[in-house]
């Protein structure tokens, strides 16, 4: 989950205490369809991600790579008065190739959970009431149950696909301390690896990386002492966990055995990001990792041996958006839809992703 400058956990707060009301359901924006491209005969009319070979970008300032132009899909959200922001996170693909995205900041009767339809650019709400600020998003290949993270009060949620159902899965601290869960990914068995930003208001390394059984019983620190840890994400074949670190832009990697205990853990790459820092991660088929960027909308995509590949960017029009969070590719294509957020409202857009999508680039 990405903070804005100088207000993180104060709006989180305030979402945190908003009142209970009770759920709605909203179709697109206000007055019907929201901003996008051109629909014609219910097909969405979205140019292909366009790639400048010969244009070389960089995402971090560490090296040189391709530009690829991402291509708005339509806007979701906008600016909401009560948390003056919105922040849209989380996007997963369900297996019928529906897609998920959440608000963080949304307050009490606005969509927290948004189900998309990318043909029809509408979306409908799936969960609008609680006091939740949800970060991320992935269904279980275990329960096939949509899991959430409430960073303001430390929970793990699940709930059913139409938002229906709604369970608390994990609550509570760790080790005598309270959690922040950002995001989330899970193993082949269904277990839980979550990034618990610990720390960030304070400014201290008290962030780590939590193991929790599918059946929340057992719960593991696999790392600790760790600066704001953000996003987390298996490798192509579930060898290792990398994770990134908003407040030191480096992405590390913690190699496991098979029982999901740690075997190393070292730096793999530091993100030279200026004003931006390290958001979520997703990994496709190929291992190479999509680093997403808060304080810069745009994205940084490296080799699984750190060499920086391409830069994800929007188109030179784009304005007032300042953060581009996270990213689903469609599993077993390379279609990619990431989300944009800022000032001028929160957006989708879609790219050509380097290879295919698997579970570890679709959500957390």
């Amino acid at each position: 989950m990405r903070r804005f400058p100088m207000r993180p956990l104060a709006v989180l707060a305030t979402v945190g205490t908003l009142v209970l009301t009770g759920c709605g359901t909203e179709t697109g924006a206000p007055g019907g369809r929201v901003s996008g491209e051109k629909v014609s005969g219910g097909q969405v009319a979205v140019d292909g991600a366009s790639v400048d070979g010969a244009s070389a970008g960089r995402a971090s300032g560490d090296r040189a790579g391709r530009t690829i132009r991402a291509q708005k899909v339509m806007q979701l959200t906008r600016t909401h008065p009560e948390t003056g922001m919105t922040l849209l996170e989380g996007p997963v693909l369900d297996e019928s190739g529906r897609l998920y995205v959440v608000d963080v900041t949304a307050p009490e009767g606005k969509p927290k959970v948004m189900r998309v339809d990318v043909r029809n650019k509408t979306f409908r709400a799936v969960r609008t009431e609680g006091r939740a600020a949800y970060t991320s998003a992935q269904f279980s290949p275990y329960d096939g149950r949509l899991y959430l993270t409430d960073f303001a009060h430390g929970e793990i949620v699940s709930m059913a696909a139409d938002g229906s159902d709604r369970r608390t899965f994990f609550s509570g601290g760790i080790d005598g301390a309270p959690m922040n869960p950002d995001d989330l990914a899970f193993d082949r068995e269904g277990h839980l690896y979550i990034s618990d930003s610990r720390g960030l208001s304070e400014g201290t390394a008290q962030g780590r990386v939590v193991r929790i059984s599918r059946d929340g019983e057992d719960v593991d620190v696999l790392a600790r002492d760790l600066a704001a840890p953000n996003g987390i994400s298996f490798d192509e074949e579930y060898r290792g966990l990398w994770f990134s670190e908003l407040t030191e832009n480096r992405i590390s990697y913690l190699r496991l055995d098979a029982r999901g205990k740690v075997t190393s853990r070292h730096t793999a790459i530091r993100v030279d990001g200026g004003i931006a820092q390290t958001d979520s991660i997703a990994v496709d088929a190929d291992g190479n990792l999509y680093q997403g960027l808060h304080g810069r909308p745009a994205m940084a995509v490296y080799s699984r041996n750190g060499e920086h590949l391409a830069t994800v960017e929007l188109p030179a029009r784009a304005t007032g958006l300042e953060s581009a969070t996270n990213v689903a590719v469609t599993p077993g294509g390379t279609k990619a839809y990431m989300t944009v957020s800022g000032p001028g409202g929160g957006f989708l857009y879609t790219f050509d992703a380097l290879a295919k999508g698997i579970r570890q680039s679709n959500g957390g």
